[in-house]
């Protein structure tokens, strides 16, 4: 063909694949390719699932370390957070994914369907789930859209979480204008498992001859293309063309899988069997994907037959039997004499046909030696080449060239330091959100230890159950997450550095070590220079951040990196998202009893500030409620924030704080009145005259308030200059509901008000 012909053969196909991909993949496969080799390599090779833009940059990244039982390499990572006195160990797994294309155009599916595939990733390394949380980001609440994307994204969440039984402990929301095009939904989920029941995603040894069996609901044309799909950029006029895209969900069905799954696991833990087989989770490209990702990772071909697979709807083309993303699906990798019992598990034991119609457990092919992928439909080969050729995708260095930003540290009008606080604190990214996390359920599995909405993390008791020896059962995990677009429009570095460091934060005023963090990466296109640059910026961010802040019980050892995702071609005709790295901290108490949340306990306390205010108000709501955004973003000292957080974390463990949160949005104001309004207490405290009274109180350096009984505070004050740290006493506690700084009276009555209702009002 011609360029011309090969350009209009790909436009007519509606393929995700350039002209000159098209010759690349034909030079691997030594002929002209065949229509669905061409579909495979379009959604193998998006972003999603090979990372051709960002693999090389993500490579620099640490993901390993002494707690670190598997990194960023399969469906989810798995820390090590407890050893029995047996010398079993236990592991949480975690996984980090985003669906914004899907949920940007059909809000509440794209979101339910993003829970669900995290919990699936999650499942399969043969864990039960026991946590979900949630990241998202909106647009401007001027536009009706937002309204009707937020609404949907919140319920469908809700929808699908709350149907599996699985709690919500953690999450934020940001609203800004940049987002009108291109909402972010992201989450994470958390699992358990006995590190010696771990299940993986690839083909084990001696696997030759070995079955596939697709497991769960019938195949049908939803989500076809998903994954390529969230490799384009999302244009207004093409959102409805792209529907079909956006899997459907079957929560009902995604729940009985995941009880049937914890069956089959104790079933195989029992005869010793969990490393004979392989299991993953059929998400981005459906069959295709899973089938060649799982024998080639353990250096094997594969040969599937779809005729051989269940479907729910008559003629499907063979390429949507291939690669549909239809949600609620599983692959093994059996050997063939434990066939019919997994077969007869979900059909009879389970009778998942009785469960939802069509579903069911069908063997679709085999692993091969070699390295031959092959798929047939109807006597016609649809595929045949390496399977390393197809899961490798084609890799880009892209050119990353910095765009010019025109930033500037504005000279704000003349105001009343009350009237902005209360302002402040009604800001949709400051104001509470119960209005999310009230229709998820918290509770459920009885494993929460802090709830959402009580703290900067969720914590959980993940051994509290008999199933789990005495000896680990106190044993406590703690996780947030974080990111502040507003940085990442003046700095995508140092917006980087800054998440990393929040989501930390956020971990240790529970009293948690931080153990590990997970990246879900949004940007805009890679194939524009300057997008790219945020790219790369923010990669750096992360390593320098992860680098320099060591694990406190391994010390020398950087914070691994072990689950996330890149999400670009995040942007439309409009411009692109602000650089947005997401980023959760997974974090550990070896006693979950000793947290704390971040409410005043009683009055006359001290309140103690970890971390000096300093004149970077670049990116803070202060700046946002005069239409400005600033240049001088927060540049955390790195060295420091781990010395603080070392300290912060021994101090609460050694039970001489009462209460502790982290100073994010809103700056020290904020946290001060969002502490003060669980009990109605008040506090008066005193400036430190290096900065004017509204830049100590609303510029959102990194830091943390504490409390702690008066007497407690010599000890406190001594164990900072032990590990080289510096805290100040800037007031205390009061009983009467006023918070006041210097002579500056704040009626936290009217305040807690303003704050309740400043984003449920807008939703009412």
């Amino acid at each position: 063909m011609s360029a011309e012909q090969r350009k209009k053969t790909i436009t007519e196909n509606s393929l995700s694949i350039t002209p000159d991909e098209a010759l690349k993949i034909q030079d691997m496969v030594k002929r002209p390719p065949t229509l669905s080799e061409c579909i495979l390599w379009g959604i193998q090779g998006s972003e999603h699932c090979s990372y051709k833009s960002s693999r090389i940059h993500l490579k620099t990244l640490t993901t390993d370390g002494p707690n670190v039982i598997l990194g960023a390499k399969e469906d989810a990572g798995v820390v090590h957070v407890a050893t029995d006195k047996n010398g079993e160990q236990y592991g949480v797994v975690i996984s980090h994914e985003s669906h914004n294309h899907p949920s940007q155009v059909v809000p509440f599916e794209g979101a339910a369907t993003g829970i669900g595939g995290n919990v699936r990733d999650v499942c399969c390394m043969g864990a039960t789930v026991i946590a979900n949380a949630d990241s998202l980001r909106f647009g401007s609440l001027d536009q009706a859209k937002t309204h009707w994307i937020y609404e949907g994204v919140v319920e469908g969440i809700a929808s699908y979480g709350n149907a599996l039984g699985v709690p919500n402990i953690a999450g934020d929301v940001q609203f800004d204008a940049d987002y009108n095009d291109n909402c972010l939904v992201t989450a994470v989920t958390l699992g358990v498992v006995k590190v010696k029941d771990i299940t993986h995603s690839y083909a084990p040894e001696n696997a030759d001859g070995y079955d596939l069996i697709l497991v769960g609901k019938p195949t049908d044309n939803s989500g076809f293309g998903g994954a390529s799909f969230a490799s384009i950029d999302l244009e207004e006029e093409n959102k409805e063309a792209n529907r079909g895209a956006v899997q459907e969900p079957n929560a009902f069905l995604g729940r009985m899988m995941l009880k049937s799954n914890y069956a089959l696991f104790e079933k195989l833990a029992a005869q010793g069997l969990s490393d004979k087989i392989g299991f993953k989770d059929l998400g981005a490209g459906g069959i295709a994907c899973a089938s060649v990702e799982l024998a080639e990772a353990g250096g094997y071909g594969a040969e599937v037959c779809i005729d051989d697979v269940h479907t729910s709807m008559n003629d499907l083309n063979s390429a949507v039997l291939l690669c549909s993303e239809t949600q609620e699906r599983y692959m093994w990798v059996c050997p063939p004499e434990l066939t019919p019992m997994v077969l007869a598990h979900y059909n009879e034991e389970y009778d998942l046909p009785g469960v939802s119609e069509g579903a069911r457990a069908t063997v679709v092919g085999k692993i091969k030696a070699g390295s031959r992928y092959t798929v047939t439909y109807r006597g016609e080969t649809l595929i045949d080449a390496q399977a390393k050729d197809i899961t490798e995708g084609i890799v880009y260095d892209r050119p990353a060239q910095k765009g010019a930003r025109q930033l500037s540290e504005p000279t704000l009008p003349q105001h009343d330091v009350i009237d902005t606080w209360k302002r402040l604190l009604a800001h949709e990214n400051v104001a509470c959100q119960s209005g999310i996390y009230e229709t998820y359920d918290k509770q459920v599995q009885g494993r929460t230890v802090i709830e959402r909405g009580l703290s900067d993390a969720g914590v959980l008791a993940p051994f509290n159950g008999p199933e789990f020896p005495a000896d680990i059962q106190q044993t406590g995990v703690a996780l947030a997450i974080a990111d502040n677009p507003r940085f990442g429009k003046i700095d995508p570095y140092w917006g980087a550095v800054n998440a990393v460091v929040q989501a930390m934060g956020q971990v240790a005023a529970v009293g948690a070590t931080p153990e590990a963090i997970t990246d879900c990466l949004c940007f805009g296109n890679p194939e524009k220079p300057e997008q790219m640059a945020d790219f790369v910026d923010a990669i750096k961010g992360i390593k320098t951040a992860c680098e320099t802040i060591h694990l406190k019980n391994h010390p020398g050892h950087a914070t691994p990196i072990v689950a996330g995702n890149v999400s670009l071609y995040n942007e439309s005709k409009n411009g692109a998202i602000p650089a947005s790295p997401m980023i959760s901290c997974l974090g550990r108490l070896a006693d979950v009893s000793t947290a704390i949340d971040a409410s005043f306990k009683q009055p006359g306390e001290v309140i103690g500030l970890i971390g000096a205010r300093q004149d970077d108000c670049g990116g803070s709501v202060y700046y946002q409620l005069f239409g400005e955004l600033g240049a001088n973003v927060p540049n955390p000292a790195l060295t420091r924030f781990h010395q603080q957080v070392n300290f912060l974390t021994d101090g609460i463990d050694q039970g001489l704080l009462s209460a502790a949160k982290w100073i994010a949005c809103g700056g020290l104001g904020a946290a001060l009145a969002q502490m003060s309004f669980a009990k109605g207490m008040g506090f008066a405290v005193t400036t430190d005259g290096h900065l004017d009274e509204a830049r100590w109180l609303f510029t959102e350096t990194p830091g943390w308030l504490v409390t702690l009984p008066e007497n407690y505070w010599q000890a406190l004050h001594a164990l900072a200059a032990e590990q080289g740290v510096e805290v100040q006493k800037i007031g205390h506690t009061q009983a009467e509901a006023v918070g006041q700084v210097n002579q500056h009276r704040l009626d936290l009555i009217e305040a807690k008000t303003l704050w309740q209702q400043g984003l449920r009002k807008h939703f009412t």
